[in-house]
Formats: C-alpha cells, structure tokens, sequence
C-alpha cells in the first residue's frame, strides 16, 4: 500500500509539474507572439503620432505647519488628440515645494511597427517630493493597467490581449534583459523636478528625443 500512495503521489507531483511549466512556456510564447508578431498590435502602434504635451500640474494651495511647508498639487494628464480634453485628475498633498514627477518611457523597435520608425509611449509613475525617497511616491497610473491616455490605441484587440500587453509593459520595465526579445528598443524612467508656485500652471512636455521637461506658464 505505501508503494502504492508513493507511487500516486509521484504521478500527481509530476503531472502538477507538467501543468504548470506548460502554463509559464505558453504564457511566454503568447507576450512574445503579441509583442513581436501581433499584426493588429503593429498597426495600433504605427498610429502613435510625437506628443509634445502629456500633462499639466498647478498649486492649489501652500501652508506651513509646525514650521513645515506643505503643498497641495492638482496634477492632470490629457489627451492624446486633444490638449484640453482631461483623462485623469487627481490631487496631492506632499511636504515641501520642490516636486518630482516620475515617467515611464518605453520605445519601440522598427520591427515592432507597420512603417519601419521607431515610436514610443509615456505612462506617468509617481510623485514625490524632496523630503520621500522615490519608492515612497505617490501613485499617478497604476501598474499593469492600461492608461486612459491609451485607451484607445489597442480597441483592434481583445480585452485578453489588451489586458496582457500592458501587463508586458509594466513588467519588462524591470527586466531589461528581456525588452531585445520583445521588440521593445527601450523603457526607461524620466524624472524632472520643479519647485511650484501659486499662480502657475507647469506643462509637461515630451521633446523629440523622449526628455521629459516643464514649461511654466500663468494661471489664467
């Protein structure tokens, strides 16, 4: 009877193991297929046009406490095809007035499109500021989501595929080794500092090169 359960036991820790090590290959060899050979995927990434403008923030409000600075921030992100049009919103209180914003930028190889040139996507991270060290900053998108800037740059997908592309995104942000793999040239984080004032809006914007920069201009 023991060779017997041993013997069970063995097969049903084999087959689990079978099971799973298909799930992980196949799982692979599917992020692989949509990033590097999805037709409809290379198509949605041709569409991307240069954006130059992928944000604004201005101070709504700046107070000491207990000899402490503090700044409260609304930090906006628009549109793709319409610099007036909102796509998220959101507010921030953070000590101090010299504000980080953090920027994922992931740039796609010739082969990883229809037309043969490079394009490239910008996903906002976090905020901080100068008394938080960057692993404690505040959430802007959140990982493996899709962004509503791009919400409709892959509607030719499936909800699955979608789903498993931006999940891709995210993830290969920390495993560089794999991006040459995936038709990914580059993801790369970009952080600019800015100390904020009352009465200013800060636009952020994406030069040619992917640098991310802020312009200042009055709040009208």
């Amino acid at each position: 009877m023991r060779r017997v359960f041993r013997y069970i036991i063995a097969v049903l820790t084999l087959t689990a193991v079978i099971i799973i090590s298909a799930t992980v290959f196949y799982g692979t060899k599917t992020v692989h297929d949509l990033l590097g050979e999805n037709k409809k995927l290379k198509e949605a990434l041709t569409s991307l046009t240069h954006e130059d403008q992928i944000g604004y923030c201005k101070v709504l409000n700046q107070e000491q406490r207990d000899g402490r600075l503090f700044t409260t921030l609304k930090f906006v992100e628009t549109a793709r095809d319409d610099k007036l049009r909102t796509v998220l919103e959101k507010e921030y209180e953070i000590e101090g007035d010299v504000i980080h914003f953090d920027a994922l930028i992931v740039t796609f190889s010739n082969e990883a499109v229809m037309d043969g040139r490079e394009r490239s996507l910008y996903l906002w991270r976090r905020v901080y500021g100068e008394y938080m060290r960057p692993s404690e900053g505040l959430p802007i998108e959140t990982p493996g989501t899709h962004p509503e800037r791009y919400s409709d740059l892959l509607r030719r997908l499936s909800l699955s595929q979608q789903q498993m592309f931006w999940e891709a995104v995210w993830e290969l942000a920390n495993d560089p080794d794999a991006l040459k793999d995936h038709n990914i040239r580059a993801i790369y984080g970009n952080v600019v500092y800015k100390k904020l004032r009352p009465g200013l809006i800060y636009v952020f914007k994406i030069s040619a090169t992917g640098q991310l920069y802020p312009e200042s201009v009055p709040d009208m």
